[in-house]
């Protein structure tokens, strides 16, 4: 392996009892099955690197995407963390309070904490943060502060005071998503935007030693870590002394790497692979994502999805429970509900259950719409003009190997009622550039949006317009009925009423047959058996290095 030298913790009862009390602090995901077995008695030891295989490399190791959450989240601090019941816990924030109206938040600051250009954590370091993210400095930070945030203030030193237009009573846990970790604001005022791109300063466990391009990105262990979450599972810095963070697209070979001891972990596990490798003794991890699911949204506004008995009928004609299942192998669960997940807080089975396997009621439909003919071909057609529908993805980037075979069951399945569907695979350097991301380009979409709330719905729909266009507005749907039901619900603060009013307009997404569910996104891991504490976080399911150490 490439590792370190790696020197064993003395037998004290001091060190004992330090690494009993990193195995027994709540916080850390439990293994899915596989790892190590009851009763391992490995001697724990200390330093040595991580040598990590993640499947996709992003543009920054800070930014909006989940990819680099998962990097920056090693790098920089948040001011909460999120337990496993979804509540926020105390990070660079040692306490918080919200006033009666609901329109001020106030947060105390942990004292002592430096980040590692040596410049001091405080209130207006936080406050300068947040209006780097609205003025652009991370676009979904914004997507969520928006329009709620009002202006950021210190108080003194160690108080921030977050002021916001309309109550927004779940700041503090969409506050822990990796989107909002605190850099230096002196960094961000006096570097390049290419180097806060590539080595973003804060104050977190590690720190970005190297990238090499295409290859991977070497973290080296903060020494000076005093700033750990609530959660964590031990104090002070990382036990190991790096993480190799390697780039390995090809899921075969990320496998292989872990089984040929290359690898100490790996990021996204086939599903072929999940029980064999657990059945090898390996420790298995899984996080079912909230917020938006994997799920196909129509193009509301032209093409064949325009009608909404159309939209049903493709819904109709999909067994999609008998696909996942069949393409998941027990890894990937069914998810029925196109607007949130299952492990989202105010999620609706009755939304997940709106359209069921019905190829009879899918014809019924597409006749009533006028798809009566039929082609040589077998397909529908109307006015001699074939149901075509266009269905771009992203390959390999949004939606992994077996979503792109879950995607090919869909094609398949819908053929047999009469659609033409024709998939179209698109590279993550063309979705950047944005190819498909126009009405006129696609009948339909694919892709998700993590979240720690149903609060996602607001980002997913709300109305664009000319002033304030939408792009995460897959479905081109502008509704002010359906945008003041998502307002209403993020400003109430009493939760059972909030997610009642939550649950209402995922119903009334699914009357609409706007958008319907496949599966929730994952986030899975596979770690070697001598590697101990690699946990998931409970925002976004990214692996957490900071605790984990090698036995010996």
């Amino acid at each position: 392996m490439l590792r370190r030298t790696i020197t064993r913790l003395a037998a004290s009862a001091g060190a004992l009892s330090m690494m009993a009390a990193i195995g027994a602090c709540a916080g850390g995901a439990a293994p899915a099955g596989g790892g190590v077995a009851a009763g391992d008695t490995g001697e724990p030891l200390d330093g040595g690197t991580i040598v990590y295989g993640h499947q996709q490399e992003p543009e920054c190791v800070f930014g909006g995407w989940i990819e680099q959450g998962y990097l920056s989240y090693q790098v920089l601090d948040n001011l909460v963390s999120l337990n496993e019941d979804h509540e926020p816990v105390p990070w660079l924030a040692q306490a918080w309070e919200v006033s009666d109206d609901g329109l001020t938040w106030t947060f105390t600051l942990m004292d002592g904490v430096t980040f590692t250009d040596g410049t001091d954590l405080t209130a207006e370091a936080v406050a300068y943060n947040f209006d780097h993210w609205i003025d652009g400095g991370n676009s979904t930070a914004r997507a969520w502060l928006q329009p709620y945030f009002d202006a950021a203030e210190a108080v003194d030193e160690r108080t921030l005071r977050i002021h916001l237009s309309a109550p927004y009573p779940r700041l503090s846990a969409n506050l822990a998503q990796p989107y909002f970790g605190i850099q230096s604001a002196h960094a961000l005022q006096t570097r390049s935007d290419e180097e806060n791109c590539a080595a973003p300063i804060g104050s977190g466990a590690f720190v970005v030693e190297e990238w090499n391009r295409g290859q991977n990105i070497l973290l080296v262990r903060n020494e000076e870590y005093t700033s750990w979450p609530a959660n964590a599972r031990h104090g002070g810095p990382a036990i190991v002394e790096r993480v190799d963070w390697q780039f390995v697209p090809d899921p075969t070979t990320r496998t292989a790497s872990l089984r040929s001891g290359e690898t100490d972990a790996v990021y996204d596990v086939p599903a072929i692979e999940w029980e064999p490798l657990g059945d090898a003794g390996f420790e298995r991890l899984k996080f079912v994502t909230p917020g938006r699911p994997q799920q196909i949204s129509f193009t509301t506004t032209q093409g064949p999805f325009a009608d909404q008995g159309v939209r049903q009928a493709f819904a109709y004609s999909l067994d999609r429970e008998q696909i996942v299942e069949t393409i998941g192998q027990g890894l990937i669960p069914y998810e029925g509900n196109g607007a949130v997940s299952q492990a989202t807080p105010g999620y609706s089975q009755e939304a997940a259950d709106a359209y069921s396997y019905d190829p009879a009621r899918a014809n019924t439909l597409l006749d009533e719409a006028g798809w009566s003919e039929r082609d040589d071909a077998g397909y529908r057609a109307r006015d001699g003009q074939r149901l075509h529908v266009v269905i771009p993805y992203g390959a390999g980037s949004i939606v992994n190997a077996d979503g792109a075979a879950i995607l090919q069951g869909v094609q398949q399945q819908a053929k047999a009622v009469g659609f033409d569907v024709e998939l179209v695979p698109v590279p993550r350097a063309a979705s950047l550039a944005g190819a498909y991301s126009t009405a006129e380009e696609r009948d339909a979409s694919v892709g998700y949006w993590t979240s720690v709330n149903a609060g996602i719905l607001w980002i997913n729909w709300r109305p664009s317009t000319e002033e304030r266009p939408n792009g995460s507005n897959s479905a081109f749907y502008n509704d002010p009925e359906l945008a003041q039901l998502i307002l209403e619900a993020n400003s109430e603060a009493n939760r059972e009423r909030q997610h009642a009013l939550y649950r209402e307009a995922q119903q009334y997404i699914a009357d609409r047959a706007l958008s319907i569910g496949l599966y929730p996104r994952l986030s899975t891991l596979a770690v070697a058996p001598d590697l101990r504490d690699v946990w998931q976080e409970h925002s976004q399911g990214g692996p957490v290095f900071h605790d984990a150490y090698f036995v010996g």
